[in-house]
């Protein structure tokens, strides 16, 4: 990624670090492993020469030069003296890296019965209203037979459908700025496909969904971290400067209840972000896939207000049921035209069935939303309500909308710089019916490993069954010493 931290942006990574519990330099030490373990300070980075960072600290370069040669030693820090240092992650944390990763992450493998699955973040089917949809669209579908079946922008009828939705929540659209794509996973993999190359960078959050880590890499790019502060909104400098130093091809936000940390970007950001990007020449993807899953209101403008060039992905696999497969994309005329071209390496065009089906979800304003978010917002006040109870020293803030909390693991009684390893619990949960998606997974190179993605949309018997079994779980790795070295590889899992 080899990105430069100036001193100004590290000092205020830093915040309030002096504590006088320790030496300076140990102090210094513990923050900036933390800050690289957390993901706050992104892999490959070039910290600030140890003389700058003296000056802008106020200390000595003594304590900055033993600070830096500590985390050397520990293998946090990859280059010699005299260099540039370069933030990484030690060679054992990358082994327990490596061993989470090797487990099949592939979606489409479901939990055995009986199993606890806080490894999906989705709802199980609105029952009654996909059937009624379904049962409309086949009545409908003998009509379209004597036609060859293909769109590859999708069926007229349903982007006439989600053309009227963003026009109706203050976005104008036509039909010729709409695609309908087989999910929101699609309509991201054509939208690097029509505006990347091999090389090229993609801004993304730190952390993100795992598999828009997962479909950069596969298209070639290389990804380009922004990190998250650890309490508040988008570091929006940070952003912005991204985006003019690198000039990247491409920008994947989720600016509507964030996967995982359920944060909602401010709409002086977006207008910020939209700006920045359109000035650097980047396209914008902006997932609202959780857009409508909110507890407290409507969500603010769609990024794509502030921009024509965004390209807006959605689906109705969160809201309504991920079997459905629907999705869309959002653009310009001439986006939609070239993402149309790139989707014919792929296929040529989408379940007939499955388009009128969703028309007819569309069409009936989304029913039933309102009464799934009441239980929505009911399972997640279960589920802090267990955490505190259970597992109190577990940190989260309260997201207004989205599927789950993202809670940052407590710190060791033994060492204030280490935490508990969320890929350590997903192995020993899994034997007691419970499996996790560790939070490496939400990352690159093995960070948010002290951090946990989890999900409130099972019902609260199976809600406590899960934090219980997380609870029994966080016992034996605390009370074991080495038992996280000794972990078998856990069975595979799935992440949604």
């Amino acid at each position: 990624m080899n990105q430069a931290t100036s001193g100004t942006a590290f000092v205020r990574l830093l915040g309030e670090w002096r504590r006088g519990a320790a030496p300076v330099y140990r102090e210094l030490a513990d923050v900036v492993r933390l800050l690289i373990l957390d993901g706050r300070l992104p892999l490959d980075s070039s910290l600030p020469s140890e003389r700058a960072l003296a000056v802008a600290l106020g200390v000595s370069r003594t304590t900055v030069t033993t600070a830096y040669n500590e985390l050397r030693e520990e293998g946090f820090l990859s280059a010699g003296q005299g260099t540039r240092a370069r933030s990484c992650i030690p060679s054992q944390t990358r082994d327990l890296e490596l061993l989470t990763l090797r487990q099949n992450y592939a979606a489409g493998l479901r939990a055995p019965d009986g199993v606890v699955d806080f490894a999906y973040a989705c709802l199980p089917a609105n029952g009654a209203v996909v059937h009624q949809a379904y049962t409309a669209a086949l009545s409908e579908l003998p009509a379209l037979l004597p036609g060859f079946g293909y769109d590859s922008v999708g069926l007229p009828e349903l982007r006439e459908a989600i053309a009227a939705r963003f026009t109706a929540e203050g976005l104008p659209t036509t039909v010729d700025q709409v695609m309908v794509t087989a999910g929101a996973q699609q309509a991201m993999s054509l939208a690097l496909s029509a505006f990347t190359s091999p090389g090229q960078r993609a801004v993304i959050e730190h952390p993100s969904y795992p598999h828009a880590f997962d479909a950069i890499a596969a298209h070639g790019c290389k990804a380009v971290p922004i990190a998250f502060p650890e309490d508040g909104p988008w570091d929006t400098e940070a952003l912005e400067t991204a985006l003019a130093r690198h000039r990247p091809a491409v920008a994947y936000l989720i600016p509507d209840f964030h996967n995982p940390t359920g944060r909602l970007m401010p709409v002086e950001q977006r207008r910020r972000v939209a700006r920045a990007a359109s000035a650097s020449g980047t396209v914008l993807i902006a997932d609202e896939t959780l857009r409508a899953i909110g507890f407290d209101g409507a969500a603010p403008a769609h990024l794509g207000s502030f921009a024509p060039g965004v390209v807006t992905i959605g689906s109705l696999s969160k809201t309504h049921w991920g079997g459905l497969r629907i999705g869309w994309a959002r653009s310009s005329t001439e986006n939609i035209r070239r993402m149309s071209q790139a989707r014919t390496a792929l296929d040529l065009g989408g379940p007939v069935a499955e388009q009128l089906a969703a028309r007819h979800v569309l069409q009936r304003d989304l029913v039933g939303l309102p009464e799934r978010l009441v239980e929505l917002r009911e399972q997640r006040d279960v589920l802090t309500g267990l955490l505190r109870e259970h597992l109190p020293d577990w940190r989260f803030t309260l997201p207004e909308g989205g599927l789950s909390l993202w809670c940052a693991l407590p710190r060791s009684a033994r060492s204030s710089a280490e935490t508990l390893s969320s890929s350590a619990l997903t192995m020993l949960t899994a034997p007691r019916g419970v499996r996790l998606a560790a939070g490496p997974r939400f990352g690159v190179g093995g960070a948010f490993d002290s951090h946990l993605r989890l999900p409130f949309t099972q019902p609260p018997e199976l809600l406590e069954r899960g934090i219980l079994a997380l609870r029994d779980a966080v016992r034996e790795l605390r009370t074991t010493p080495g038992l996280r070295r000794r972990l078998p590889e856990p069975p595979a899992v799935a992440i949604a």
